[in-house]
């Protein structure tokens, strides 16, 4: 770089800083939209067999409800109803952003921090949200910013390893038939390391993926942190030779030096933050060029308005946020209603299929994949009904 470029640099570096400080704190929820005081009763975990619900209700007896991660919910309950539920009864419901500082605040929370903490917020955030959706007769997305879309294409994603490159090809030709989605994400390495027959698989699998689906079909890689520097870069040129859209967390996701050594050694765009569970955190991640599709897990991360936050800085760099997407139940309605209301959605957001969806209906929606399209619930809330027999059935988690 030359003399005159670093000099451009380090003063472009201070108003980029600027810019991302105004759009973190920035407030998202727009609660002059709810036009009544809706003070919170009650904040329950429910139980159905192994499907876990949030369900708030006010004192006027409005309800809102949100899947629960139950895979984390199982182990995590006690966190929920000790640390996070309590802070919330009494509340109004329309200082819900306030209070997701507060509850970090509350009894030291902050010391709990992690998946575990942020995946409880998170369900107790989006249950209010659908909450003061019904209440003000709203989608979830007017709450947090202006619908833009409601159209969503959607990628599906497997979650394979170790399986021959041609059964990893077979499973992904059934996936995309099923959902008609016009991108795939699939899984390179071996979890957090790399070993020579993961290596063989790799080496086969990407091009073989790019031949099989042809020019235009959109592809990604997800490797989960398995590599070194050295090996990330070298499949990395293989993913750019073949036109992959990103390369995701190709060294452990808080390797953010190497990371960064990485995308600068590539063309491919680098994309980060699933494990990422702090707002300055994503705010270093965008700031400092160390990934440049930018992936917030809607759960892992606390919840929506917290992640339209780091779409906002996302947006201030001129990057993509697409969200993660962790576990089944409704996470990929969670995906869509934040996909209908950022300016920088990417190209396409995960949907991992029906097999484990709650029994729900919408009156706006089908909730499924038609043509690679996802349609977003029009209707007050999540805009979803939940079947009355599952609800009826569901009981009372106790710490």
């Amino acid at each position: 770089m030359t003399r005159r470029g670093l000099l451009a640099g380090l003063a472009a570096a201070p108003a980029l800083g600027q810019k991302l400080a105004a759009a973190m704190e920035a407030p998202v929820l727009r609660a002059e939209v709810v036009r009544e005081a809706v003070k919170i009763a009650a904040v329950e975990l429910l139980r159905n067999g192994g499907s876990y619900l949030v369900r708030v209700r006010s004192t006027s007896g409005a309800t809102g409800y949100a899947d629960a991660h139950s895979s984390v919910m199982s182990a995590a309950y006690p966190i929920l109803l000790k640390k996070v539920a309590p802070f919330f009864v009494g509340k109004d419901a329309r200082e819900l952003e306030a209070l997701l500082r507060g509850v970090y605040l509350a009894s030291s929370n902050y010391k709990w921090q992690g998946l575990p903490f942020w995946v409880s917020v998170a369900v107790v955030e989006i249950a209010i949200l659908d909450l003061l959706g019904k209440v003000a007769g709203l989608p979830l997305g007017a709450l947090i910013g202006q619908v833009r879309r409601r159209k969503i294409p959607v990628y599906r994603a497997s979650g394979n390893r170790g399986n021959s490159p041609e059964a990893e090809i077979d499973y992904l030709q059934r996936i995309v038939s099923e959902t008609g989605a016009g991108a795939i994400k699939f899984r390179l390495g071996a979890r957090m390391r790399y070993d020579e027959a993961s290596t063989r698989r790799d080496q086969a699998l990407i091009p073989l993926t790019r031949k099989t689906f042809g020019d235009r079909f959109a592809i990604y890689a997800d490797a989960n942190g398995s590599y070194d520097v050295p090996q990330a870069i070298r499949l990395g040129k293989m993913l750019e030779e073949h036109r992959f859209g990103f390369f995701e967390e190709p060294v452990p996701f808080d390797y953010y030096d190497e990371t960064r050594q990485i995308a600068a050694a590539l063309r491919i765009p680098i994309a980060l933050g699933e494990e990422e569970a702090s707002l300055r955190g994503m705010r270093r991640i965008i700031e400092q060029g160390i990934a440049r599709v930018i992936q917030p897990d809607l759960l892992y991360f606390g919840g929506l308005i917290r992640s339209v936050k780091v779409a906002r800085m996302a947006e201030v760099a001129g990057l993509d946020c697409t969200a993660h997407m962790s576990g089944g139940g409704l996470g990929f309605l969670y995906v869509a209603h934040f996909a209908s209301v950022i300016a920088n959605p990417g190209a396409h957001q995960e949907y991992k299929g029906e097999d484990d969806l709650l029994p729900v209906s919408s009156a706006t929606s089908s909730l499924k994949s038609e043509g690679g399209m996802l349609t977003v619930p029009t209707g007050p809330g999540l805009g979803v009904e939940i079947d009355p027999a599952f609800l009826a059935k569901a009981t009372a988690v106790t710490a």
